[in-house]
């Protein structure tokens, strides 16, 4: 770096990875380079961003575009100082900014796990002027100095109900045109821009992206942990690239907040991983969300899920029907029964605009009522559990009208209401007390140890109670407080175990997943369009905790009972189906499936995904998802045949050049299937003679 363009260099980091600071001629602080220490490729200097780019009503923008850099304020934030700090196995940064003008502070807070790839950034604002200032937008994290567009791939995953997580690539010039920077004097105003907006974060898209290198075989992958609404972006700068994360902006979200003199504001956090190639970012990002996750016992034990509704009760359990099934899960291996929606259904209008006092039906437990229910559970050596959609109140509840107008959401004095139903605002006291009173009774009364915790509308710009400049400051602040709301929760009841889910996988955000146990991967009830979701989840949860639906059923033959048990074995199981309808044959297949689950789940809550075909196509006829274990010799992977030739070669390079034993965990007979290491070629080739059918491989080197 030339001495008169830059000064006050630091480095920070760790083994792991290497940031390079250094502030510009204008006084802004720049990460001028962030890579593994070991790499040696030179950074572009010219091409790093300032540390924080924002908007502020009276501040805009200093050009015209979508993009995200270059605004006004953000040239203007001049370094202050910096501080470190290592402590519980992470490192730490925060580097001050200040604008004299507005008498606006920054600080950024960069944080790395110590031995993991990754950064993780928030921006805190403090108005230490005298006049108030509304923000309109700030970046969580910025990162020039990439390479061109033209090197450049850029990954998306496309997320809807029932379709969940189908990444697809395009070349990042496609996106952001040669407009010949140099003839122009210019960057390009273009920009690959992504939002995801409304109480559905990942309706649409996950809040993830990656670029992966050509040729040079380096990859960045990042998510934006927002509850709420978030963008990024990526374009070009200085003929390299940069990448810019933001949570909720006015533009995009109707969001907006006013800091008076003294107040404060964080952004959603943002992380950025790195990796030698894409499965390798994507690991990376695993290690770091079992390191910002809330502790608890269930990511160790990944206890079996029996849970009645996928293609069974569909949400119309009785005690009549429920006692078979507890008897058969039981029989299957599950350790947990949960009992989902409809409990609490005892209206013959239909429960959809009604629920929100959650108290059981008399009429569908007429005999000891639903404590009778649960006590069998318990009989049957499983925790029992239940379903919960804690944030809606019907428009029929008595709950609506008990409850002040201010603990829901609201437009211009009006409560809001969406498919028949209220949002509850959980930053209203009212609101908390309320369902603080539901979870200590079914938690702490009934003894529920297990709360699936659904969410089915959406409410698409938020609420602006008294004291919301917005409806999307209203939104993130509900979506924080909910988060708050069930940490408390889990702090009184620290034995509960918590899935979260959204019409599947409409929430599947990192700040949420950060706080429950489980995470609903989709509502898919197809067996054959499952997986997909299932090989591909591992790249927005880590894999204990993407629940994964297993839903045999007394019609299926025994290819499509494998299949469906086989293909939830890498995630964390989730069985369903009418059990107590099958046969002694069907039930030793069930059975042999969970048993096998059992035997590898210890290995699961340290494994890294990897995908030898790389991440499935929605239609493809061979999908293939692995696991490796660091520090140990064993891979496994599991292959779905929907179609196609009966015989695959998949490359496994994890172990290259060493010898390898494949041995096949499930299906137990032995014509499911073969799988053969080839050591020449680091491959193994694999044989599905009949569709459907999935196989679970075990590959163990030797030596």
């Amino acid at each position: 770096m030339a001495s008169n363009q830059w000064r006050d260099e630091f480095t920070w980091g760790h083994q792991a990875l290497r940031a390079d600071f250094a502030v510009a001629a204008d006084g802004t602080p720049r990460l001028v380079r962030l890579a593994h220490p070991d790499d040696d490729r030179r950074a572009a200097p010219h091409s790093a961003l300032p540390l924080v780019e924002l908007t502020a009503l009276g501040h805009g923008s200093g050009w015209s575009g979508p993009r995200f850099t270059g605004t006004a304020l953000g040239a203007r934030l001049g370094y202050r100082t910096h501080r470190t700090e290592r402590r519980d196995g992470w490192e730490w940064l925060t580097v001050e900014l200040h604008d004299p003008d507005t008498g606006l502070t920054a600080f950024v807070d960069l944080s790395s796990p110590t031995g993991v790839p990754v950064l993780r950034s928030r921006v805190r604002l403090r108005n230490q002027g005298r006049e108030p200032l509304v923000v309109q937008s700030v970046s969580s994290l910025l990162l020039g100095g990439l390479p061109a567009p033209d090197d450049l791939d850029v990954h998306r995953a496309r997320n809807d109900w029932l379709a969940e997580c189908r990444w697809y690539a395009e070349p990042l010039r496609a996106a952001v045109a040669d407009i010949h920077v140099d003839v122009h004097q210019h960057d390009s105003r273009a920009a690959l821009a992504l939002t995801g907006r409304g109480s559905w974060p990942t309706d649409g898209h996950l809040a993830m992206g990656a670029l992966t290198e050509r040729g040079g075989g380096r990859a960045w992958a990042w998510q934006v942990e927002s509850p709420a609404g978030w963008r990024w972006d990526v374009g070009e700068r200085a003929h390299g690239s940069y990448l810019a994360l933001n949570g909720p902006t006015d533009a995009a979200h109707q969001w907006r907040v006013r800091l008076a003199p003294g107040e404060e504001f964080a952004t959603v956090y943002g992380a950025l991983a790195l990796g030698s190639g894409l499965d390798a970012a994507i690991g990376a990002l695993t290690s770091y969300r079992r390191a910002v996750r809330r502790p608890h016992p269930d990511h160790t034990a990944l206890p079996v899920v029996f849970n009645d509704y996928m293609n069974t009760l569909m949400g119309d359990p009785t005690t009549a029907k429920l006692l078979p099934l507890i008897d058969a899960a039981a029989d299957a291996g599950a350790e947990y029964f949960c009992i989902d929606s409809g409990w609490y259904d005892d209206d013959t209008r239909g429960w959809w605009d009604s629920v929100g006092a959650w108290q059981p039906s008399p009429r569908r437990f007429p005999d000891g009522g639903i404590q009778a229910v649960l006590d069998r559970i318990r009989e049957r050596g499983m925790v029992p559990g239940l379903w919960l959609e804690p944030e809606v109140v019907g428009v029929r509840s008595p709950v609506a009208a008990e409850l002040p107008d201010e603990a829901f959401f609201q437009r211009d004095g009006v409560r809001l209401a969406e498919q028949g139903r209220h949002q509850l605002d959980l930053r209203h006291p009212a609101a908390r007390a309320h369902l603080d009173k539901t979870v200590d009774r079914v938690v702490g009364d009934w003894g529920v140890g297990y709360l699936k915790l659904d969410y089915n509308i959406v409410v698409d710009s938020g609420t602006q109670a008294p004291g919301d400049l917005a409806p999307g400051a209203g939104l993130l602040g509900h979506a924080h407080a909910y988060l708050d709301w069930l940490s408390g929760v889990l702090d009184r009841h620290p034995g509960l175990v918590v899935e979260n889910c959204a019409s599947g996988g409409m929430r599947m955000d990192g700040a949420t997943l950060a706080v429950a146990q489980l995470q609903s991967t989709s509502d898919q009830q197809d067996p054959l369009r499952y997986p997909p979701i299932a090989a591909a989840a591992p790249t927005a949860v880590p894999p204990e905790q993407g629940a994964v639906w297993a839903y045999p059923q007394p019609g299926f033959d025994d290819d499509l009972i494998t299949t469906t048990l086989g293909g939830a074995l890498l995630g964390r199981i989730h069985l369903s189906g009418h059990l107590d309808r099958m046969s002694d044959h069907q039930l030793a297949l069930v059975r042999d499936a969970v048993a096998v689950y059992k035997s590898i789940r210890g290995d699961l809550a340290r494994a890294l995904p990897f995908w030898p075909l790389g991440l499935p196509g929605w239609t493809d006829e061979w999908l293939a998802l692995g696991l490796n274990v660091p520090g140990d010799r064993t891979a496994y992977l599991s292959v779905w045949r929907r179609g196609g030739p009966a015989e695959l070669r998949v490359p496994v390079r994890h172990p290259a050049g060493r010898s390898v034993r494949a041995e096949i965990l499930h299906p137990s007979s032995a014509e499911a299937g073969r799988a053969v290491w080839d050591r020449d070629g680091d491959c193994l080739t694999v044989s599905v003679p009949r569709t459907p059918g999935a196989l679970l491989i075990r590959l163990t080197q030797d030596g």
